[in-house]
C-alpha cells in the first residue's frame, strides 16, 4: 500500500485520505467526494480492498434465498421505476395468499434460510394484509427468516391507511413473524433530487426514521442507495453520511447495497446508464466511507455476474443469494439476467474466480458453512 503515497502517484489531498484509511481514521464527506472525483480506479480498489480485508479477510458471503413480490400495483409513480403498474393494467399482478403459500411451499426442501418480500404499495392493502402475508409464509416455512416490506411500503400503510406510528405498526408485524426489513425505498435522500425522481414517496428523513424505529425494536435492516441517474457525487456522499450517522446511533444495519439505475421501460430512460467503472467506484467509495458497516453487497441480479465478481476486488464482500428466478424488479428494467438464479455451486465458483473464500450465511451473517 505504500506505493499510493509515492510523489508521482497522487497529489497531497489524496495522500492525506490514503493516510487516514491506512490508519483506520474515519474519512470526511469532502474526502469521499475527492475520492469520487480524483482517485483512479486502481487506487480505489486498493483502498477499499484494504478496508474489506480488515473487516472480512477473504470471506465472501451468500445465502440461500428467494423472493416473493406480492404485487406490482403501486400508488406511487417513481420516474426510475419499471416495475409499477396500475390496477388491471396489462402486466400487473396481485398474488393471493394461496399463491404466496404455494411459492413458499415450493421451497420447503431447498435449504433456503431467507425470503425477501417486497413489491408495490398497493392502494387497498391494510396492516392486516401485510400480517397475513407473513403468517402465510411462516405457515409453510416456520424457520425461514422473513425480511419483508420496504420502508416505502410500510410508510404508506402506517401513515396513509392506518394512521398509526411506525412503532405501533412494526410491533404488530413482529408479533406476526417479521424478522427484518429490506433496504428498498431509500433511493437518494437529497430532497431536491428526491422530489424529481420519487416526489410522491416518503421523504429521506421518514425512511431513516422507520429504520431507526425498527432497530430500536430489535429488528435489523439493510440500507440501499439508487445511483446513476440525475444525482451527483455530493448527493451520493450525503446519502452515505446519513446512513453512517444512523448506524453510529443504532448499529442496526446488516449491509449496504448500492443499486444501479437501469434505464429500460421507465420515464427516465433518456438519462441512460452509468458504465461499469462508475459501478466499481461507487462500491469502493461506499466501502471506504461506511466504516461502521461490516458488509457491502454486490447485488448480482442488478450488476450482472461478471461485474459483481469484479466488485469483490473493490470492497464488496457479499453477493446476496441464490434467488432462483423469483424477482422481476430488475429484469423488468433491462438487467442482463432476465431470469436471475444461481446454484450454490455457481456462486461458489464465481467467488473463487475472484480469489475469495465462499461462505454461506444466514440473514444475520452467522456462518452456516465455509466452502
Amino acid at each position: 500500500m505504500g506505493e499510493l503515497l509515492g510523489k508521482d502517484r497522487v497529489g497531497e489531498p489524496l495522500k492525506s485520505i490514503v493516510r487516514k484509511v491506512l490508519s483506520g481514521v474515519r474519512i470526511s464527506c469532502d474526502d469521499a467526494v475527492t475520492l469520487f472525483q480524483k482517485a483512479d480506479l486502481s487506487m480505489l480498489g486498493l483502498l477499499a480492498g484494504h478496508v474489506n480485508q480488515q473487516k472480512n479477510g477473504t470471506n465472501v458471503f451468500f445465502n440461500r434465498n428467494f423472493h416473493i413480490e406480492p404485487t406490482n400495483v403501486c400508488v406511487y409513480s417513481c420516474s426510475f421505476c419499471s416495475f409499477k403498474r396500475i390496477p388491471k393494467e396489462e402486466g400487473s399482478w396481485v398474488l393471493s395468499l394461496d399463491d404466496i403459500a404455494a411459492i413458499a411451499k415450493s421451497f420447503r426442501d431447498k435449504g433456503v434460510t431467507e425470503v425477501h418480500v417486497t413489491g408495490g404499495a398497493h392502494p387497498r392493502w391494510k396492516l392486516r394484509h401485510l400480517a397475513q402475508i407473513i403468517k402465510t409464509i411462516k405457515g409453510e416455512l416456520p424457520d425461514v427468516h422473513v425480511k419483508a416490506f420496504s420502508a416505502a411500503e410500510l410508510d404508506y400503510v402506517f401513515s396513509k391507511v392506518e394512521k398509526i406510528s411506525p412503532e405501533e405498526g412494526l410491533k404488530q408485524l413482529i408479533k406476526d413473524g417479521l424478522n427484518s426489513i429490506p433496504g428498498g425505498g431509500a433511493e437518494i435522500f437529497d430532497a431536491e433530487i428526491r422530489n424529481v425522481i420519487c416526489g410522491e414517496k416518503l421523504s429521506g428523513e421518514r425512511w431513516l426514521e422507520i429504520h431507526e424505529v425498527a432497530h430500536s425494536l430489535g429488528l435489523t435492516s439493510n440500507a440501499t442507495m439508487l445511483y446513476g441517474h440525475i444525482e451527483n457525487y455530493s448527493h451520493r456522499v450525503d446519502h452515505l453520511n446519513r446512513l453512517r450517522q444512523l448506524q453510529d446511533r443504532t448499529g442496526g444495519f446488516n449491509c449496504f447495497i448500492p443499486l444501479k439505475f437501469k434505464a429500460k421501460h421507465n420515464s427516465f430512460a433518456h438519462v441512460g446508464e452509468v458504465n461499469s467503472i462508475e459501478d466499481l467506484k461507487t462500491i469502493a467509495v461506499s466501502r471506504i466511507f461506511l466504516d461502521n458497516f461490516n458488509h457491502i453487497k454486490a447485488y448480482w441480479p442488478m450488476l450482472g455476474k461478471q461485474i459483481a465478481m469484479l466488485a469483490l476486488s473493490f470492497g464488496a464482500n457479499d453477493l446476496d443469494g441464490t434467488i432462483d428466478d423469483t424477482t422481476k424488479i430488475y429484469s423488468m428494467a433491462g438487467a442482463e439476467d432476465a431470469n436471475p438464479g444461481m446454484t450454490v455451486e455457481e456462486i461458489c465458483n464465481l467467488i473463487r474466480q475472484a480469489g475469495k473464500n465462499p461462505v454461506e450465511r444466514d440473514s444475520l451473517y452467522n456462518t452456516i458453512r465455509s466452502y
